[in-house]
């Protein structure tokens, strides 16, 4: 029997998942093309049970959303499917090229580097407001983390000419490193020490 592999290119059998608090919320069950739709998924609260591949690729769909204000609406956000999933395809390829390795378990370890442990929460007492650091759930982790590569990777290519998939890769490939001068892995150290001066 054939092996099931994303895209038909790239295996998740030996990929595994180190962060204990995210182990049953990154989705890595074998499947060739990771557009369902969300017909495995009937509430808000599973959508863990979509491949992780395929939540890359919804957040692809809307990158310019920045709290209620969609920010950039044009070039590659048009919110076409079949364009999102050719970008992560062409995404992994270019992961590939530069390390030599499984892009998907690239991306797996980029998404636990880049999901904040903390964040801060206002909280109202007597009519003053007040910040408090909270612990972040492992399903806003995963949110947080994809949303940060996303965005960060637009702010990187929108209206310039390096290309999405080039400023994505790029973007995975420095979380993956944990290098600062990722976008994601700048916010969440910001996040964290904004959580940290909180307590």
């Amino acid at each position: 029997m054939n092996e099931i592999k994303i895209f038909n290119k790239w295996s998740t059998d030996n990929i595994t998942v180190t962060d204990p608090g995210l182990i049953d919320y990154i989705n890595l069950r074998p499947i060739i093309i990771p557009r369902t739709g969300g017909r495995n998924v009937k509430t808000q609260f599973w959508k863990s049970k979509n491949h992780i591949v395929e939540r890359l690729i919804n957040k692809l769909m809307g990158p310019g959303h920045k709290g209620k204000k969609h920010k950039i609406s044009s070039g590659n956000c048009g919110g076409k499917g079949i364009t999102a999933y050719m970008i992560a395809e062409k995404t992994f390829m270019e992961i590939e090229n530069q390390l030599k390795t499984n892009p998907i378990e690239v991306f797996v370890k980029a998404v636990e580097n880049a999901s904040p442990r903390e964040e801060v929460t206002t909280i109202e007492y007597g009519g003053a407001r007040y910040p408090k650091a909270v612990e972040c759930a492992p399903q806003r982790r995963i949110d947080l983390a994809l949303r940060l590569m996303v965005q960060g990777a637009y702010q990187a290519s929108f209206g310039k000419r390096k290309t999405i998939e080039k400023a994505l890769s790029e973007e995975i490939i420095k979380a993956y490193k944990i290098d600062p001068t990722s976008s994601s892995i700048a916010k969440k150290h910001e996040l964290e020490r904004q959580a940290d001066a909180s307590r």
